[in-house]
């Protein structure tokens, strides 16, 4: 496949001008007709993978999808995008299920989404047989695996498209998964030889911070209070904390819902509906909330408990900012919290507990950690961020550090010298040179690192492994009994002598307030421009029964108010604008964007193009250049260059009123003998003068 042509697809049908990291290469893979496995953070990009080879390659593509709210969802959006797509599920009646089903046979929709459990049934294997197949996407295909923090038993049972659908690539896709959880989807599909896409999982627009537990409610009042109108996500453990957080939200004059697993279906949709669709601004939820939406513009996620697991509290947050616009995490922690999901996990008594208590021990690592947040999330997932972000409460308020290459040596080489055979428990006692029968046993006692760091306490020698964790200096081996083995930036340290600095064991940070300062005037007339597009992209939503982000979503509305484009030319060059929004919704945005700008100009406000664009709305009203120049105390000369620019956009600007065809004839005429780039000056001497500059320009703009 031309990638040219995919390049137009991409602009045309999503609005987007370049494909972000790794886009490209997994859908070459696609057209290769390989397998892959793709790891992308929420918002990263996944679905372009397979929408995009589905609408250019014949046939249909099968997207594997675990909830119908989220099918519902994408399928909607894809219809927004002139993209052909359609689901069956349990929400069709037989007649719709079987209209899906002539589509799907005549060729007429390119994305088809499915369940699990509707694409393993008897029923639906037929179909898949006399259909024309070109991909197969699993998302959230972690839940194929027991290592996974999803698992779904039905996704086991789709070994068999391999057998069904040869030579059909599949694509496995996730958010979140750790390296057993990697090995484990590529083995339960049959996988062939599938590549393995990582992409960076760093959310750059996530601030990430942790506050301690105490008043939890009133931090999140007061928190939402000071962001008026956002939408945002609050996370409980249990049913009933969900109710009382928003009643609580409530009493506080905040429009606050709850979401959970023990309400009625009616109830539970019209909950999601609510604050899907803008008419419900906070929700307070479960983790069963979030794999059902793919609602864009949420600008917050607060977890009120401790999540039991990165994967889980990552993928949650995750679904804050998936536009890409700037949102805001917070996490609650207590001891008590990890007291609570201890009890939990124990209480299930699954194979799996250890590997679920080490896990939740992670989380908390992660809660209590004094270095940069988001170092510590990607060295999670095998990913080496040597710079702090500068976007997390660590970065933005940091504590005292100190040079602990050395400390961080002495433990490195403890690990290697008893070849990665040990978990942390028992490097501690090598470190501080116990005596334990174990260690005397397995020769430990003689090796050179045995009583290096016997002046460190036990606990301090915990807290710094936390640290060498967080850091991506060591990993877990779960599947080895909790084995420390060293990683590649481990081995940095530990033979290169790769600095590492570190924060003193129980060190307390100070907190500091930091100052609101005043916003620039700027800033004062982007965000009334964005906030007025938000109330134009409601009343659209509402009025076509849409969710407002399929509309456009906030990070498109941002570039609209900063760049504030005045023309269709100006308007598709911002990123999320592509063909079939632009018909549907550009004059709406336009005229908005005009009056606005029109508006601030006459208000003091100095605001890019707002001089074009009087002059171009004066002449739309009917006055000539010369009447237009005389309002506004302006040469005609510079008239007819604000004219100009517009008709160099595609504007429509009656020309017949602007030049004479006796002098555009005359003009022509010389530009014709004339050879190579056309030069105003040679034409205007040309015709001795008597055809202005201004005039000059317009007819050649008319010959190209």
């Amino acid at each position: 496949m031309d990638m040219v042509t995919v390049h137009e697809a991409l602009k045309k049908y999503f609005g987007f001008d370049t494909f972000r990291p790794l886009q490209a290469e997994i859908i070459q893979q696609v057209f290769d007709g390989k397998d892959s496995i793709v790891l992308m953070p929420t918002g990263g990009g996944k679905s372009i993978c397979y929408q995009l080879p589905a609408i250019l390659m014949p046939g249909a593509c099968v997207v594997v999808s675990p909830l119908i709210s989220l099918m519902k969802d994408q399928v909607e959006g894809l219809w927004g995008n002139g993209v052909k797509a359609s689901f069956l599920n349990s929400t069709l009646d037989p007649l719709e299920q079987r209209m899906v089903e002539d589509e799907l046979f005549q060729g007429a929709i390119d994305l088809l989404y499915v369940s699990p459990e509707r694409l393993t049934s008897k029923e639906f294997l037929p179909l898949l047989r006399r259909a024309k197949i070109n991909l197969v996407a699993i998302d959230e295909a972690h839940c194929i695996s027991s290592w996974g923090h999803d698992f779904r038993p039905e996704y086991t049972q789709l070994k068999f498209l391999k057998q069904e659908l040869p030579g059909v690539p599949i694509l496995a896709l996730t958010a979140t998964a750790d390296r057993l959880t990697r090995l484990d989807i590529a083995e339960q599909l049959a996988l062939d030889n599938p590549e393995l896409f990582l992409a960076s999982f760093d959310r750059p627009n996530l601030s990430l911070e942790v506050r301690p537990g105490q008043d939890r409610l009133g931090q999140i009042a007061a928190f939402i209070k000071q962001r008026p109108g956002q939408p945002g996500i609050i996370y409980c453990l249990s049913r009933k904390s969900t109710e009382q957080v928003a009643e609580g939200l409530r009493a506080r004059g905040i429009n606050a819902g709850f979401y959970h697993a023990g309400m009625n279906d009616r109830d539970r949709s019209a909950a999601q509906e609510d604050f899907i669709n803008d008419r419900l601004t906070v929700i307070a939820a479960t983790v069963a909330f979030g794999m059902g939406i793919d609602k864009s513009n949420v600008r917050f996620v607060i977890h009120y408990n401790l999540p039991k697991n990165i994967e889980s509290y990552y993928q949650e947050i995750g679904r804050s900012g998936r536009d890409g616009a700037k949102a805001e995490t917070i996490l609650f922690y207590s001891y008590a919290d990890v007291s609570l999901m201890q009890d939990i996990i124990k209480q299930e008594e699954s194979d799996l507990t250890e590997v679920k208590l080490a896990k939740l021990e992670r989380m908390q690592h992660y809660a209590t950690g004094q270095i940069c947040r988001r170092k510590m999330l990607l060295s999670y997932f095998g990913e080496d961020l040597r710079d702090n972000c500068g976007n997390c409460d660590i970065c933005n308020k940091p504590p005292q550090y100190f040079d602990g290459t050395e400390l961080a040596q002495k433990a490195l080489s403890a690990i290697a010298r008893v070849e990665e055979k040990a978990g942390m428990n028992l490097i501690i006692d090598i470190l501080r040179g116990s005596g334990k029968q174990e260690i005397i046993d397995r020769g430990y006692d003689r090796i050179k690192t045995f009583g290096a760091g016997r002046d460190i306490s036990y606990i301090d020698w915990r807290q710094y492994f936390e640290q060498f964790l967080n850091q991506g200096l060591v990993e877990v081996a779960h599947e080895a009994f909790g084995q420390l083995r060293l990683t590649p930036a481990g081995k940095e340290v530990l033979f290169n002598g790769r600095s590492v600095e570190m924060v003193q064991a129980r060190a307390i940070r100070e907190k500091q307030a930091k100052p609101q300062r005043a916003p620039a005037k700027g800033e004062q007339v982007r965000e009334g421009l964005f906030q007025n597009l938000k109330a134009l992209r409601l009343e659209i939503a509402r009025k076509n029964g849409i969710p407002p982000y399929l509309v456009f979503n906030d990070a498109t509305l941002e570039e609209m108010a900063k760049e504030k484009p005045l023309t269709d030319e100006d308007l598709r060059q911002i990123t999320g604008v592509g063909d079939r929004k632009l018909h549907l919704y550009g004059n709406q945005f336009m005229d908005l964007i005009r009056s606005f700008v029109l508006e601030k100009k006459e208000e003091g406000f100095s605001v890019a193009g707002a001089t074009y664009l009087e002059s171009f709305e004066l002449f739309r009203k009917g006055l000539s250049p010369a009447q237009i120049a005389e309002k506004r105390d302006l040469t005609e000369g510079r008239v007819y260059e604000h004219l100009t620019y517009f008709l160099e956009k595609g504007e429509a600007v009656d020309l017949n009123r602007l030049i004479q065809q006796e002098e555009l004839e005359k003009v022509l005429a010389v530009a014709v003998r004339e050879e190579g780039e056309q030069k105003l000056k040679p034409i205007f001497e040309a015709l001795d003068g008597a055809i202005p500059y201004h005039k000059i320009r317009l007819a050649l703009l008319q010959k190209k």
